[in-house]
């Protein structure tokens, strides 16, 4: 009986837990489904969701259907969250994104939020100077070698270390000669002598004191004064510092030593490594003006000596050899100097602010400003840059207005690299290369800003802000790091601001990634507000 009882009260509680189980599913089953449908009836105006075909009340815009920027094959004819990323799905509509010229619309509203600013593009004298930083060294052409033209022994030496001063006909050196002393003392005996050869035998002795070596002012000393010479006197033939010395009180010599080497610093050298794309506009004899930041009050005048026959393979750069006068000495070889080379003669080009031109590492772009707040991305050939100006050579003319500032931030507004990529699937299309990034996100670079929530050494997972080129929300997601990211010392925490590409099979590579300055844009996902 009691068994009986049991089974009844554990067969009841079976049922009431089963019972209690499919409440919570069917609540939960449908309060899922209330949370799908609530979120996109909350972007319609009439309450209802969108569908496919359908014309989006907040613009007017036909939406052709939905989709994940990170999975753009895949097509929703429905908007909602996105099932691939914590995001929601992204409209694609009929009439696209960009004008019907390849340029985009920006209102004047956002063009103000932008900072947008433009300037004219002119045609003016453009003359570029070229500057380079070089180091000072010894005038090679203006050196002199103290040298004993018989062997000897130093006696006295009044240069004692390399780098002393010297003056012209300082007294540097005393060397004893023994072979000199013998021909002085035979021309001496000889003048005591008598007889009718007298006179010729006095002159071959004193020939064989100027053949041994004596110097003609010793010769006359002897010859005055009757009196032996011991010491032969070494004088430095010219100023300067001494920058070599072979030489030692009590040493032997031998004839043709040199004893030491004297560089002059009345002029001085300056090796400057000037790049190849501006050798071109030096010329040997040219002016140069000069600067070291030792002397910051001075300026030194020169000329450009030569231009050497040989290019640094690793650096690009032809070395060039510039003269510099140096009043009193007061350049030093090894100070570092600023060497500017005045402009050439001026010719007319068509000239735009620097800021205006955007590298994308391929090719240079400038944004064009046309009437009714479009904006249209114009592939250039650049040229030289010159105070704050770069010349322009083609694909520009003279009149039209360059966006100068916002640039990028219109790029991301309003979706300007997706009309980059069209230009350049037309250029390649035209010229039948395959079109870089025109269909995909590859090679386009996209910006963006977050907060590094982990990293290790090959990727970095960030919880960045919105992407608009892109269509992304604030997520949180991988990138590839670059090779070099190692030298910024990143840390967990850090907000950076940063840009990526597309490496394909759903993966993204930072190309570029610098810490973001206090209150520079606004947080992504997850940042410190």
């Amino acid at each position: 009986m009691k068994t009986r009882n049991l089974i009844t009260i554990a067969g009841a509680l079976t049922a009431v837990a089963l019972a209690v189980a499919a409440g919570w599913w069917v609540g939960m089953n449908q309060g899922m489904k209330m949370a799908v449908v609530a979120e996109p009836a909350a972007r319609t105006a009439t309450g209802q969701p969108q569908k496919a075909g359908d014309v989006d009340p907040a613009n007017g815009r036909k939406v052709l259907y939905w989709h994940d920027p990170m999975v753009p094959n895949q097509k929703f004819d429905r908007p909602g969250k996105s099932p691939f990323m914590d995001m929601m799905l992204v409209p694609k509509y009929a009439d696209g994104e960009t004008g019907d010229d390849g340029g985009v619309v920006v209102s004047p509203r956002v063009q103000q939020s932008l900072g947008v600013r433009t300037a004219e593009v002119t045609r003016g004298n453009f003359a570029t100077a070229v500057e380079v930083n070089g180091s000072i060294g010894y005038n090679e052409r203006d050196v002199s070698v103290v040298a004993s033209r018989v062997a000897g022994v130093i006696e006295k030496l009044y240069i004692r270390a390399p780098l002393d001063t010297v003056r012209k006909g300082q007294v540097v050196a005393e060397l004893f000669v023994p072979e000199w002393l013998a021909a002085q003392e035979e021309y001496l005996s000889v003048r005591q002598l008598q007889g009718g050869r007298l006179p010729e035998l006095i002159a071959a002795a004193r020939q064989r004191m100027v053949v041994s070596g004596v110097p003609d002012d010793m010769v006359r000393i002897v010859e005055q004064t009757g009196r032996l010479q011991r010491r032969v006197v070494l004088v430095a033939p010219t100023g300067g510092v001494v920058g070599e010395l072979n030489a030692r009180e009590g040493t032997a010599v031998m004839a043709g030593a040199a004893l030491m080497r004297i560089n002059g610093l009345s002029s001085v050298w300056v090796n400057a490594d000037v790049p190849e794309n501006m050798a071109a506009r030096i010329r040997p004899g040219a002016a140069v003006e000069a600067r070291a930041p030792a002397l910051p009050d001075a300026t030194f005048s020169g000329r450009v000596g030569a231009l050497l026959p040989e290019l640094n393979p690793t650096t690009r750069t032809i070395r060039a050899r510039i003269e510099l006068t140096n009043p009193r000495g007061a350049l030093l070889p090894g100070m570092f100097v600023s060497l500017r080379f005045p402009a050439g003669g001026a010719t007319a080009a068509l000239q735009v602010p620097t800021e205006a031109v955007i590298q994308t590492g391929q090719r240079s772009l400038v944004m064009v400003a046309q009437d009714g707040g479009t904006f249209r991305p114009v592939e250039v050939e650049v040229g030289a840059e010159a105070n704050g100006f770069t010349e322009i050579r083609k694909g520009l003319t003279a009149g039209q207005k360059v966006v100068v500032s916002g640039q990028f931030l219109l790029d991301s507004e309003s979706s300007v690299t997706a009309a980059t990529s069209r230009l350049a699937a037309a250029r390649a299309s035209s010229s039948g290369e395959q079109p870089s990034g025109a269909t995909t996100n590859d090679r386009v670079i996209h910006h963006g800003e977050g907060r590094i929530e982990s990293l290790d050494k090959s990727e970095l997972m960030l919880s960045h802000g919105p992407i608009p080129s892109l269509k992304w929300g604030e997520m949180t997601m991988g990138f590839k790091l670059p090779a070099d990211a190692s030298r910024l010392k990143l840390s967990v925490g850090d907000r950076v601001t940063f840009d990526f590409v597309s490496s394909g099979n759903g993966e993204y590579q930072i190309t570029a990634i610098r810490l973001a300055a206090p209150g520079d844009g606004p947080p992504g996902k997850g940042a410190p507000k």
